[in-house]
């Protein structure tokens, strides 16, 4: 049994898996304030990978700027969306929101196709060494990166909801709207914060995820693999989605770790975490860490 190649998936897993949970706190975000699970998530990704790549390439800002403006734009993006497309399903049901997700989803493919093609782009270099080493092993520099931007937005999400006054107003609106629109909040204001800063982070994400194998429509379907990590997890649970996030990344490797050692199957990558997505649901549907909702009837 090769220990090192083990200890290097192991590791890979759990800076990948990181960044698995950021993402899947974008789902859980929305989902806590409105019950909607939101589709679109991978697109979000992908636009915010696009636009940091074409200030880079077009206007040959500086990588932080081109950051800094990328977040900007997707913030304002995502409150757009909100406001425009969602803000007039409000009292609807949850289901037709979902399918309007759906739709954007689909729409942001195609527009995304239009405006830069189907080829994968590279990003111009950003870090002077593109490798560092870490316990012996040769890491990807943004990867490592990556992780210490997902731990500071897990710790500036904890912070949030614990301590800033919107980020209570989430969770009672999270918990009950109707009460938390008799205490004063606005649960519509809540509504748009919250898309707004599910597409900010899911377009950082987006951009890491791009330095390291490009920009391609094959980025969007990040957002579907991140799912099973959002079920294990819990979908209104922040712990939950961190976890389950890290658990994912760890699981993908291990698995491409058995099958290239043992099995031979070939895409064992690919689908165990949607084999553990099964499972989840027929055990746990709620997740590790999901409220468990009780019906009598």
């Amino acid at each position: 049994m090769e220990w090192t190649l083990l200890f290097h998936l192991v590791l890979s897993g759990l800076i990948v898996g990181a960044l698995y949970g950021v993402v899947a706190m974008c789902f859980v975000l929305i989902y806590k304030a409105s019950q909607v699970v939101n589709f679109a998530q991978g697109e979000f990704m992908l636009i915010g990978a696009w636009a940091c790549w074409w200030l880079l390439v077009k206007f040959q800002l500086p990588f932080v700027l081109a950051f800094l403006v990328t977040l900007a734009f997707m913030m304002l993006f995502g409150l757009l969306i909100q406001v425009v497309v969602l803000k007039p399903l409000i009292g609807e049901p949850v289901i037709s929101v979902i399918m309007v997700t759906i739709g954007l989803s689909i729409f942001f493919q195609a527009l995304m196709k239009w405006m830069f093609g189907v080829s994968a782009q590279p990003f111009p270099p950003i870090f002077a060494a593109p490798d560092m080493n870490l316990f012996g092993l040769q890491i990807k520099t943004v990867y490592a990166m990556s992780t210490l931007i997902s731990i500071g937005i897990m710790l500036a999400f904890a912070w949030f909801f614990k301590f800033s006054r919107m980020g209570l107003a989430m969770r009672a609106t999270a918990f009950n709207q109707q009460v938390a629109q008799s205490l004063g909040i606005s649960v519509r204001k809540v509504f748009a914060l919250s898309w707004g800063i599910s597409a900010m982070v899911s377009a950082l994400a987006g951009v890491v995820v791009g330095v390291v194998s490009g920009v391609s429509p094959a980025l969007s379907f990040f957002g579907i693999k991140v799912f099973p990590a959002v079920i294990l997890g819990g979908l209104d649970s922040i712990v939950g989605a961190v976890v389950g996030g890290l658990v994912i990344g760890v699981l993908e490797n291990v698995a491409h770790y058995a099958d290239s050692q043992w099995l031979r199957w070939g895409n064992l990558y690919e689908i165990a975490p949607f084999y553990v997505l099964i499972l989840i649901l027929m055990v746990r549907p709620y997740g590790l860490f999901g409220t468990r909702d009780i019906e009598r009837v």
